[in-house]
């Protein structure tokens, strides 16, 4: 039997991957009450889902998830237990309440145990999984398991029984068979869903208690999550001659050898561990081992060693699309590109701009070919229409093609069609004649041409790339290569834009390419020291690469050198904001606060700097503001959290309903504070807090409305009953 609780909504939240908001809509008619079922207490949303404390958040998560969903697969079947996936959401309403405070009470942590626990939820709430000696970084919100294992789960938990709907929160029980016994969603109230869960689990055996005498080989072997973490734990506090007997048995497991154990090895001190631990990697046939194979290849290593982890990823890659993807990249990286001689275009580039005319062309092909490049780039200036143009780009193509048939040859002439095939939207042509032309250095290689040549033939290789893999074919290495030095030249051409840099990075770090993406964004920022686009790339490598304090010191350094651009205090400013609310996520509330202080004093000076950027500097000021609120309300320092609602409120209305990073706004926090003073029968403060929605509701009555992910972004499906 399967069947849906779907009774009267305090909320409807869906959300998609990325964070993006969906529109909202008004809330379809409330559906009658299944017969039986509890009256909807009388009560609103606030009250009924109340939001957790500081001291609710520092009570450790009591349920026991574990890692993967292969692991919880192999602890169900081991054990003849339910499967139980709980579907979770920063922000919302109700799944904050379970998060910081259902799932910290032993009652409730009580009646999950009977079951093999998921939790997928597609937030990350710590920059890093792992810290730089390999140990585990668990996600303060729900404790065992780190935030890339949670957000791994969510599309595979989406594929599986989320009938395309992402609805948090959301408990889903799964039997033996991998059928649904019960989805348990829009409910109103805590009871109906750990009735639910409490009678979901009566046909089943209940959870053994767990056995601590084990020998530690043992233990090494289990799925467990909690046996894992014990195994980790043993080897961090062992010695040399320790670990290496643990790191033995491992050796001994082949395939099934724990990669968290292997990666503590890994990152260690330990040389003759390190090796060891990568040896015993190489023999690993997972699919989940091929990730920490390109970690352990980003460090330099012996050439036997990289050889072994290649070819290892290469043997995985038979079955696996992802594991193909990295062998080819590590091979393709390493070759070089042929088609491209990067040493001709940066010679060129150095040299500046060669006379504007091949004397080795015929002379009426040379006529011509400049008359093509002139009519392209005259085409091309302001106030000319879409029908002008698209005449002038056939001139220009026909222009070409001629001076081509009186003996034109080279890059020049094959720039010169590519470009205009560009613009006359033939893609095909444009990819061909820009692989032609690539060959070559154009005789004016600094010049806008080369420039726009060059970034279709790596938008050419990009996409055969991606046809490739698509479809599961094989591709050769170096295509890679080609695209990487096309970007290479594309970085150092005087006419290059940072969007270029922008998707080099982005090519890079979707192959796993991820420190030499590093280095490439690292080297755009000093191009383009004020891109939006590579200070959003540039924040998130630190912060990846150095965690939360090292963010905040790049953007330091960055400020400090000698003639700094003071509009850099806007980027440093958001960094500070990123900061505070990784230290809110893991509840750091005084270094959290310390970080709004940061952010707020560099945008006043970066309005200071550049007053034009007052609309976009003062949104974020909001959400600092906002986020000291929230801070204070979780706290119980409820006249700071009124005080910094009103002046988030004052600071720039419009953008009282933005939600931060941890999917929270100024309105919501303060809708909260109101059910405290209304609890606590502090009238005076009620009043001063409805002054202020009214104000608000003058500047734009949306700005009080729920958040978009609090509705659903079309008819609600029918409810299912059974299978």
């Amino acid at each position: 039997m399967r069947f849906s609780i779907q009774t009267t909504l305090p909320l409807v939240c869906t959300f998609v991957l990325g964070m993006q908001p969906l529109v909202a809509q008004q809330e379809q008619p409330t559906p009658p009450a299944p017969a039986g079922a509890p009256t909807r207490p009388q009560v609103n949303r606030e009250e009924m889902w109340f939001a957790p404390t500081a001291e609710d958040w520092k009570k450790p998560c009591l349920v026991k998830w574990q890692r993967n969903w292969e692991d919880a697969l192999a602890l169900q079947r081991q054990s003849a237990r339910a499967l139980l996936v709980c579907v979770n959401m920063d922000g919302e309403i109700a799944s904050e309440h379970y998060a910081g405070v259902r799932y910290r009470r032993p009652e409730t942590a009580s009646l999950y145990d009977p079951y093999v626990c998921l939790i997928a939820s597609v937030y990350r709430h710590t920059p890093r999984d792992f810290d730089e000696q390999g140990r585990r970084i668990p996600c303060p919100r729900f404790g065992t398991v780190t935030c890339g294992e949670h957000i791994a789960i969510e599309p595979i938990i989406f594929e599986k029984f989320l009938d395309g709907r992402r609805i948090s929160p959301r408990h889903i029980a799964v039997d033996l068979q991998g059928k649904e016994i019960y989805d348990v969603f829009y409910a109103w109230d805590t009871a109906s869903v750990f009735l639910q869960i409490k009678d979901g689990s009566a046909n089943y055996p209940p959870a053994e208690p767990p056995k601590g005498d084990r020998p530690l080989a043992e233990r090494a072997k289990s799925r467990d999550a909690a046996d894992k973490s014990f195994v980790e734990a043993s080897y961090a506090q062992a010695d040399a001659a320790a670990r290496r007997q643990i790191l033995d048995g491992a050796a001994a497991d082949g395939s099934s050898a724990s990669l968290d154990l292997l990666r503590l090895a890994i990152a260690g001190n330990d040389p003759e561990l390190a090796a060891l631990a990568r040896k015993t990697l190489a023999a690993v046939d997972t699919e989940g081992a091929a990730e920490l194979m390109n970690e352990a290849l980003r460090v330099p290593i012996a050439a036997e060693e990289k050889s072994a982890l290649v070819a290892a990823l290469e043997r995985i890659g038979t079955n696996s699309p992802r594991a193909k993807t990295l062998a080819i990249m590590h091979r393709g990286l390493a070759a070089g590109s042929k088609a491209m001689d990067i040493g001709g275009w940066s010679k060129a580039l150095e040299e500046g701009a060669a006379p504007p005319v091949d004397s080795a062309l015929p002379a009426e092909a040379a006529i011509q070919l400049v008359d093509a490049e002139a009519l392209i780039k005259k085409t091309l200036k302001p106030g000319i229409s879409r029908r002008e143009a698209r005449a002038c780009f056939l001139d220009a193509r026909d222009l070409a093609l001629e001076a081509e048939k009186k003996g034109a040859t080279g890059a020049r002439v094959h720039s010169a069609l590519a470009v205009a095939a560009y613009y006359l939207e033939d893609q095909k042509e444009a990819w061909a004649r820009a692989e032609r032309a690539v060959q070559g250095v154009p005789l004016e290689a600094d010049s806008w041409f080369g420039m726009v040549t060059v970034g279709l033939f790596a938008e050419a290789r990009r996409a055969a790339i991606r046809a490739a893999q698509a479809e599961k074919r094989a591709w050769p290495g170096e295509w890679l290569a080609d695209v990487h030095a096309a970007y290479a030249v594309l970085a150092r051409h005087p006419d290059g834009e940072d969007s270029q840099v922008a998707a080099h990075y982005d090519f890079l770090r979707e192959l796993g390419a991820v420190s030499e993406a590093g280095r490439v964004v690292a080297a755009g920022i000093e191009r383009f020291p004020l891109s939006p686009a590579l200070h959003d790339r540039f924040r998130w490598q630190a912060l990846e690469e150095r965690g939360v304090e090292g963010m905040e010191s790049v953007y330091d350094a960055l400020l400090a050198r000698p003639g700094a651009m003071p509009e850099l205090e806007r980027f440093a400013g958001f960094s500070s904001l990123i900061a505070a609310e990784y230290h809110r996520r893991e509840r750091h509330q005084t270094e959290s606060l310390d970080a709004y202080a940061r952010a707020l004093a560099r945008y006043e000076r970066a309005l200071a700097a550049d007053p034009s950027s007052r609309a976009t500097v003062e949104r974020e000021m909001v959400l600092c503001l906002g986020g000291r609120a929230r801070v204070a309300l979780d706290a119980g320092d409820l006249e700071r959290c009124l005080s910094e609602c009103l002046a988030a409120f004052a600071r720039r209305p419009e953008a009282a309903n933005v939600l931060d990073g941890l999917n929270f706004s100024a309105v919501d926090t303060a809708k909260m504070l109101r059910v405290r003073f209304v609890a606590a029968q502090r009238e005076s403060d009620v009043k001063t807090l409805d002054a202020a929605f009214e104000s608000l509701k003058a500047v734009d009555p949306k700005l009080l409305e729920l958040p978009a992910y609090e509705f659903e972004s079309g008819p609600r499906a029918p409810r299912r009953r059974g299978n």
